[in-house]
């Protein structure tokens, strides 16, 4: 792989787990904003499915199974022949043919209109949420001290 290759590659990862993750809500409401939506073929229609989790202990240690998760996923052409996948956790079906259409239309022309409209806006909204949560929870740290006894 080459170097454009692989960096091509880690932003397709970014915006599909920023896709993935994103409330249903926040999505949808940005992608009905978009306008220029091409016309497509399903590859896969939206179907839901179960996905086991695993989980590391201490993030080092062995692997073990920690549960199952719904998912729901899809795939969808476009009529240039650029294949979208949209994975996204929970039971949405119009969540996954979105992010799957926003997989698709990133990588055409419309990648550039497309991140400043939906993207950008998605992660600042869940970077906001994330930070707002990181707050509440700051909000019930506890400093813990120790008094000097006159023992020694």
């Amino acid at each position: 792989m080459t170097e454009n290759t692989n960096i091509a590659t880690e932003a397709r990862e970014d915006w599909m787990g920023l896709l993935a993750r994103a409330p249903d809500d926040a999505l949808m409401s940005l992608w009905d904003g978009i306008q220029n939506r091409p016309s497509f073929e399903w590859l896969r229609s939206p179907e839901v499915g179960g996905v086991m989790v695993r989980g590391r202990t201490g993030g080092t240690g062995a692997p073990f199974n920690l549960g199952e998760m719904t998912v729901t996923r899809c795939s969808v052409v476009l009529q240039d022949g650029t294949v979208g996948h949209g994975y996204v956790q929970g039971r949405s079906k119009p969540k996954a043919e979105a992010a799957a259409l926003v997989d698709a239309m990133m990588q055409t022309s419309a990648a550039g209109e497309l991140q400043a409209q939906l993207l950008d806006p998605l992660h600042q909204q869940m970077q906001a949420a994330k930070t707002a949560r990181a707050a509440k929870a700051a909000a019930t740290k506890v400093e813990f001290f120790t008094l000097v006894r006159g023992e020694d």
